[in-house]
């Protein structure tokens, strides 16, 4: 069951003050292995079969930029790639997604869940790796809102969470602009690729998620864009 969640500042016994109650609360399901379909893409569970399209995507990434904030890559052959893939993104957590454009059929980017904690009802989005025919494009923004529908309104969950390299520019702006609240930076939290990395943390809470949903239902549709595709109303003008 949803939990609710009374926010009114409460003392113990003591004078000392504590969290309010989360009423009615049960642990959440994980996420399932199913599609989630929208009106630019579907956002479906990694098969095999995707490889050979992510590879060809990411490939028009000629200077391997989109590979610098990530724990692995770039691969300059494809077999590589299959057998990265094959190795890392059939698990269940993290969960991987591929992006997979509704007109062509290709897939073109990948996003997991993970960090999944069904008892607490957090989970985050991480791993997001979009190929250039992707970025800044209405799939792109839409396959997130599908995935943040999965967490809050299938799912029940309470805390959505996105995290980048405090260095990673694009990202941060990307939290902020899908609606992301900024939480503060974890100083010397990782060593990867032999360097240092301070995580930003970003979250979205149940209590907040309303509010986005209709400011991405009214950007994502048709009347806001025009003949060409191009937004007339920015997504966040739809948030006041």
């Amino acid at each position: 069951m949803k939990a609710g969640c009374d926010m009114t500042e409460r003392v113990n016994g003591f004078g000392q003050a504590i969290g309010p109650d989360v009423e009615n609360w049960t642990a959440r399901p994980r996420p399932p292995r199913t599609a989630m379909s929208g009106r630019t893409c579907r956002v479906e569970p990694y098969e095999p079969r995707h490889a050979s399209d992510l590879f060809a995507a990411y490939s028009k990434d000629r200077e391997g930029r989109n590979w610098t904030y990530m724990g692995y890559g770039p691969f300059e052959e494809e077999n590589a790639f299959a057998e990265f893939a094959a190795a890392t993104y059939p698990g269940d957590d993290p969960m991987f997604h591929v992006v997979v454009d509704a007109q062509s059929g290709r897939a073109l980017g990948v996003a997991s869940f993970l960090r999944i904690d069904p008892a607490n009802g957090v989970i985050e989005v991480g791993h997001i790796n979009f190929s250039p025919a992707l970025q800044a494009t209405v799939m792109a923004s839409e396959a997130m809102f599908l995935m943040m529908g999965r967490v809050f309104d299938e799912l029940g969950y309470r805390r959505y969470e996105w995290k980048c390299d405090a260095l990673n520019a694009p990202s941060r702006r990307a939290a902020a602009r899908l609606g992301f609240v900024y939480e503060g930076t974890f100083r010397q939290a990782v060593i990867y690729k032999g360097r240092n990395r301070d995580t930003a943390w970003f979250s979205i809470t149940d209590g907040e998620w309303p509010a986005l949903k209709a400011a991405f239902e009214a950007w994502l549709d048709p009347s806001n864009f025009d003949a060409d595709g191009r937004q007339k109303r920015a997504l966040a003008s739809f948030r006041g």
